[in-house]
């Protein structure tokens, strides 16, 4: 398990070190509107996308599995049960590998991500999660 998990870890490690470009992450959302949108509370649509995933509007300092009335997966929900809140550094380390984050943050060898898509470059994950810290 371990050797599967030090990717993920060294990228939550690296993340402060990247210069993050939130303009290029607005580029890079393309691949994530098959299944996420960005709403604002008014309603306004910045991105306009599916609802396969929740809203990514304030994602950045909210509780991970916490969009109401959206249906998450055992493993984000066993995340939840830990408290745990998304800021940028474990967005990078999620996109990297969902379901490998998952694993690492619940100490669960069986739990995984819904999530099947991967960003595994940790330059252009860092982009996506500035991009969506601008959303508050």
């Amino acid at each position: 398990m371990l050797k599967r998990l030090l990717p993920v870890l060294a990228l939550v490690l690296a993340t402060p070190a990247l210069a993050a470009d939130p303009a290029e992450g607005e580029k890079d959302f393309k691949k994530c509107k098959s299944c996420h949108a960005i709403v604002a509370p008014d309603g306004t649509e910045i991105q306009k996308g599916g609802k396969t995933g929740p809203d990514l509007w304030g994602v950045v300092g909210r509780p991970v599995a916490s969009f109401p009335d959206f249906k998450y997966g055992e493993g984000l929900l066993e995340v939840n049960a830990k408290g745990t809140v998304w800021d940028e550094a474990q967005i990078v380390a999620y996109l990297a590998d969902p379901t490998a984050w998952v694993k690492a943050t619940t100490g669960d060898d069986a739990a995984k991500s819904k999530m099947s898509f991967k960003l595994p470059n940790a330059e252009d994950a860092a982009d996506m999660a500035a991009y969506l810290a601008t959303f508050k």
